[in-house]
């Protein structure tokens, strides 16, 4: 029986190494996948699936209109599918969950997605909201905080070296603009580590 996965976690937990792994595994076993990523996710260009330490593949890129059962279902007509994978799930849209959810029940090929639960000020995501009430397993994924080895929940945006608690929920970046962490250090980040690592 196919089921709707939500792999989570704070940035640098391995989201994207991951998605890429489970496309190998499927590939090296003769089986087609179909890899997506929306379009905001243009850090390591449009369309690029891309892990920090430089695995990186290209995959379909959806937009904030583009119905997904009704893309799974195209492809599940021209190829036998074996299962969808979906980076940065976290920047879906409630509907897009729901037709992922639809393509599980209606088409029965397991989805699996990828992403972060909230954003740099602790609030969740819309599709990741909408994947924690639909998603049929969830799977943590773990990192330890910047600053002191504990198990980061969270990431914190930095900018000119300096913790940022409001602006904008969607800003691209990578290890330059944001730090996992853990609770504690969300409210306290350790900004003389931070400059001593620039030294």
């Amino acid at each position: 029986m196919a089921q709707l996965y939500f792999e989570y976690g704070a940035m640098g937990s391995g989201k994207s190494i991951e998605i890429l792994k489970v496309a190998h595994n499927y590939e090296s076993q003769g089986k087609h996948v179909l890899l997506l990523t929306p379009l905001i996710n243009d850090r390591d260009g449009e369309g690029m699936i891309a892990s920090r330490i430089g695995l990186k593949r290209p995959a379909h890129v959806i937009e904030p209109d583009t119905n997904l059962f009704d893309m799974i279902k195209n492809e599940v007509d021209h190829h036998d599918l074996a299962a969808v994978l979906v980076d940065e799930a976290q920047f879906l849209t409630k509907e897009q969950v729901d037709q992922l959810a639809y393509v599980v029940d209606e088409l029965n090929k397991p989805v699996m997605t990828f992403g972060l639960r909230q954003d740099a000020f602790n609030n969740l995501f819309e599709g990741s909201k909408r994947l924690f009430e639909m998603a049929d397993k969830l799977v943590e994924m773990k990192t330890i905080c910047s600053f002191c080895g504990r198990k980061a929940t969270t990431q914190l945006r930095f900018a000119d070296g300096k913790p940022q608690y409001k602006g904008s929920q969607i800003q691209i970046g990578g290890d330059e603009a944001y730090k996992p962490t853990c609770r504690y250090h969300w409210f306290h980040p350790d900004l003389t580590m931070m400059d001593n690592e620039k030294e």
